[in-house]
């Protein structure tokens, strides 16, 4: 009989199977474009964001199987839509972004910055993503200590690497994206 509890850690299995395939598609994209002249930056950071992404996974399983939890309802269901939403807008970061997508911070030269899909309203929708992924994946079976804990060590995280990809990208690329916000789009209403 499979359980809540089972479903659970298959979906997180699932998650896990695409990370590998970004990372696959990743190194693809980073050889293409360190063919074309593409220039790295924030490597420093980089083996800490790995480290932290692939703990992140085994935290929420961790946290489900040593402290025994049940579905938490509507709470789980919500969760789920979200962490399912927030798949929707990654797939299409990446899908924008083409071979210029990467886990990397690859800086092709002469290349105007893709403004197009998400990127037409936020300046960092991948980041979104994650930020949604953090706090939901783990509510979806009440793992609310990992959510908490993943979410301020990602805010950290990404305010070192949305600097340093900021700083990498240049003039061009602020200019493009000047008055789009970072990560949550702004909501405005008609007087």
């Amino acid at each position: 009989m499979v359980t809540s509890q089972g479903l659970y850690l298959g979906f997180l299995g699932l998650l896990g199977l695409e990370r590998l395939t970004e990372l696959l598609l990743s190194v693809r994209n980073a050889r293409r474009a360190r063919a074309a002249g593409a220039v790295e930056a924030g490597r420093g950071h980089y083996p800490a964001m790995v480290a932290f992404h692939s703990l992140f996974l085994v935290s929420c399983a961790a946290e489900v199987v040593l402290v025994p939890r049940t579905f938490p309802g509507a709470l789980g269901w919500t969760a789920l839509g979200v962490a399912v939403a927030a798949q929707g807008l990654r797939y299409w970061a990446v899908a924008s972004l083409g071979e210029r997508w990467n886990t990397r911070v690859l800086v092709w030269p002469g290349v105007p910055p893709v403004t197009s899909g998400p990127y037409r309203f936020l300046r960092h929708p991948n980041y979104l993503a994650i930020v949604l992924e953090m706090v939901a994946v783990p509510l979806v079976y009440g793992a609310w200590v990992t959510a908490v804990l993943f979410s301020l060590g990602n805010l950290l995280l990404l305010r070192i690497r949305i600097r340093s990809e900021e700083e990498a990208l240049g003039p061009s690329w602020a200019k493009a994206f000047a008055g789009r916000p970072r990560l949550f789009p702004e909501l405005h209403r008609a007087d």
